[in-house]
């Protein structure tokens, strides 16, 4: 079967019968939309739907409605694929936004966490320097437990102290010519064995100043802080 043209106009029952009615209309006298010449050309060039067999229009027909469907498929593949371009790229601008404000909140949080350990240094650095040494108290013949502790409040770092008097109320309730019968303790600390306090002093035995010292450095040495003994004494009973 011979391929057919169809020009002029869309394949479509309705647009047939259009086409077909202007050129009744045409030649019933109406208004022509261009001059002789130009029409006859145009119509000699132009295969009328209604001139074509009644099945080879069908053919005609199905084939534009096929042409139709796949320009509209194709118009639709080009509208999906510009959408789901722009929402990829609207998502990886938030995912950029996001890595981004990530990256700008652990930073913020790295200088705080910095911040706050330069703040606690110092805080440590000036509550040790405004401690006061054994050596700067006057010796006395005894004490009071308040003498004693006002002392230590004296000689420990603020933030220490707390710990500091847990420890020494366990061990002697602030007497510092404490002494465990059983075992030679001695001291408010109940240093074991009680001379090994004179590494601070040789007045260990009746200077709670010096029984003072020796217990900081003590704590300090083996367990980093007086709140460091703390948190051992309360797991063992002992430190």
């Amino acid at each position: 079967m011979s391929r057919i043209s169809v020009r002029g106009f869309a394949v479509a029952s309705a647009t047939a019968v259009t086409t077909v009615g202007a050129v009744v209309g045409v030649a019933a006298g109406g208004t022509p939309a261009a001059d002789d010449n130009n029409f006859e050309a145009a119509a000699a060039d132009t295969t009328l739907l209604a001139d074509i067999p009644a099945g080879q229009q069908a053919q005609v027909q199905t084939a534009s409605l096929t042409q139709q469907a796949d320009a509209q498929a194709s118009a639709a593949d080009a509208a999906a694929k510009k959408s789901a371009e722009e929402s990829a790229r609207l998502q990886a601008a938030k995912d950029a936004k996001s890595k981004k404000q990530a990256a700008e909140d652990r930073i913020e949080a790295e200088r705080k966490a910095e911040a706050e350990k330069k703040e606690k240094e110092e805080s440590e650095r000036a509550s040790r320097s405004s401690v006061r040494d054994a050596s700067s108290f006057a010796a006395q013949g005894s004490y009071t437990v308040a003498q004693v502790q006002a002392m230590a409040r004296q000689m420990v770092p603020a933030d220490q102290f707390q710990c500091f008097s847990n420890i020494v109320n366990h061990e002697s309730t602030w007497n510092y010519r404490a002494t465990n019968p059983s075992s030679g303790a001695y001291g408010l600390m109940q240093a074991l064995p009680g001379h090994k306090m004179s590494s601070a002093g040789a007045d260990w035995q009746t200077n709670p100043a010096t029984q003072i010292k020796w217990g900081l450095s003590y704590m300090d040495g083996r367990y980093g802080s007086p709140c460091g003994a703390w948190s051992f004494w309360q797991a063992n009973n002992w430190y």
